[in-house]
């Protein structure tokens, strides 16, 4: 199936303090075909996140007046747009901590351009499909409603607000009803065969989804872990 191609320019939203990597990266993009706005600091960012709604941000953790994990965790609140962090360090527990606030991917300095286009073009296809209309059903489990068409879920009947990654999963979770699907294959359908992440990455995302759609977080009905095998929805 050919991939579908936006209907308008995207927008890609650059955060980051370094001159040079802001200006490598806006000229990468652009030539890429993308509209680009920036930021050099993280309540800058925040700022221009809410004013230009931006269909992905790429956000350096080592910023000034306010770093990239708090303005993370303050954009997150007010858009949904992919994020994927920046950062200098390569321990796991920032890695961890990145997908914790909100983030949607991580990429350590220094970095390849082409593996920045590459996770790029990955986030923002994966939020295309997941936003065309071409699959009209209503899924539902237990008290939980999904519809796919329009992007809206509800529990008990009432609205709940899911950011993509976490809309994504619910819905194959809730395709496969009754079925076991594997960290791999969430990995495959909700972030693209291209995504470098790791089971850690569903882990994490699973236990957001968990935080919106169960009654006790900490003891689940409907998404249940399999151990070493993955997740299973349940009524």
């Amino acid at each position: 199936m050919p991939e579908h191609a936006p209907d308008r320019q995207e927008k890609i939203l650059i955060v980051d303090d370094e001159i040079a990597i802001l200006q490598t990266l806006r000229f990468n993009l652009e030539r890429n075909g993308y509209a680009v706005c920036s930021a050099g600091d993280g309540r800058q960012a925040i700022n221009v996140a809410e004013s230009e709604k931006p269909d992905l941000i790429v956000l350096d953790v080592m910023l000034p007046v306010l770093d990239g994990i708090e303005a993370c965790k303050e954009i997150r609140k007010r858009c949904n747009a992919p994020v994927l962090m920046l950062t200098a360090k390569d321990q796991e527990l920032d890695k961890v901590l990145a997908l914790e606030i909100g983030a949607d991917d991580y990429l350590t300095k220094p970095f390849s351009i082409y593996e920045l286009l590459a996770r790029v073009k990955a986030h923002l296809r994966r939020t295309r499909v997941l936003a065309q209309p071409s699959t009209p059903p209503i899924l539902s489990g237990g008290d939980i409603e999904v519809d796919v068409a329009r992007g809206r879920v509800r529990k008990g009947g009432k609205l709940i607000e899911l950011a993509p990654k976490e809309f994504g999963l619910l819905q194959v979770l809730l395709e496969h009803k009754g079925l076991v699907v594997t960290r791999q294959m969430l990995l495959d359908r909700v972030w693209g065969y291209d995504f470098y992440g790791d089971g850690q990455t569903v882990n994490v995302h699973v236990r957001w989804l968990r935080e919106k759609i169960e009654d006790d977080p900490n003891a689940p009905a409907h998404v249940m872990t399999v151990r070493s095998r993955g997740y299973v929805f349940r009524d």
